[in-house]
């Protein structure tokens, strides 16, 4: 399970996502989320994981190691859709003691689900086709306007970046100490989900103070280089757009103008009402009127 998370990991390939300015896709991680939530609609859904599709082919990372770091979260996939179907208010299809399925639950369940996992592939795909330290200059340069006020930028850029980069360091080792607790003979797969918890504390400790271990040698090695923090520090390759960055900016601008407008014409068009009923009686008066 610890394996199969992939948030915080760089894939190396060549393809033009790899090669678009970080900025670039910073600014379409965003506008593609943002989108997600403007309208709740299955045709503007269906543009979305269209896009979302296209984008994984173009990025030319396989379809399985993006599908693999779903595992990790298919618990709060599943947990999140189920409240959703359960809970929801509305026409009844199914009840059993407290539990009810309505037909508003089920499309509410369906836009979670759909919501939740194109939301995690789109965030992937930024960290799967940017090295840290890419990352970690486009969030600098995004974040500099805010200098003004005084917000540290650099250093908020730098955590952020340290924190992506220890992800993989740290299930590597949580999976280290969970095999060597496992050849002590610990078992954590049987019992209740208590005893699964208590089963976990033998892990956590190391794990936390092989954590603080690492934390103090990167603040060593940090001192040791000279880092006193951001201000008059220069880049060895600093970031430049160029036009595959002026495309996938057009593009961007395309794809929200698109959903905009299928979202607002689909939900300004008027449904149709089904005609009233015509007796029989009617019929019969209105005839013999005619008569």
């Amino acid at each position: 399970m610890l394996r199969d998370i992939t948030l915080g990991q760089y894939y190396k390939a060549e393809s033009p996502i790899h090669r678009l300015d970080p900025r670039t896709k910073l600014a379409a991680t965003f506008a593609y989320l943002i989108s997600l939530f403007l309208f709740k609609n299955p045709f503007v859904y269906m543009i979305a994981g269209g896009v979302l599709v296209c984008v994984i082919i173009a990025s030319r990372v396989p379809v399985r190691y993006m599908l693999k770091g779903m595992k990790s979260v298919i618990f709060i996939l599943l947990f999140t859709m189920l409240m959703s179907l359960f809970f929801t208010k509305g026409t009844v299809i199914w009840s059993f003691w407290k539990l009810r399925i309505t037909k508003e639950g089920l499309s509410q369940s369906a836009y979670t689900g759909l919501r939740i996992t194109m939301l995690i592939l789109g965030s992937n795909i930024l960290t799967l086709t940017t090295t840290p330290t890419r990352l970690t200059n486009a969030l600098e340069r995004v974040m500099s306007p805010l200098k003004i006020f005084r917000v540290p930028a650099h250093e908020i850029a730098m955590m952020m970046s340290i924190a992506l980069r220890f992800i993989p360091i740290l299930l590597e080792e949580t999976d280290r100490i969970m095999k060597a607790q496992l050849a002590r003979g610990a078992d954590f797969e049987s019992g209740n989900l208590f005893k699964k918890v208590k089963s976990l504390i033998p892990v956590l400790i190391p794990l936390f103070v092989a954590a603080f271990r690492r934390a103090n040698d990167l603040a060593m090695a940090m001192e040791a280089r000279c880092y006193h923090g951001g201000k008059g520090r220069t880049q060895m390759k600093p970031l430049k757009y160029a036009r595959r960055d002026a495309a996938a900016y057009c593009l961007l601008i395309m794809y929200m103008a698109l959903m905009i407008v299928t979202g607002l014409t689909l939900k300004s068009t008027p449904k149709t009402e089904a005609l009233p009923a015509v007796s029989t009686n009617m019929i019969s008066v209105s005839s013999d009127t005619l008569r």
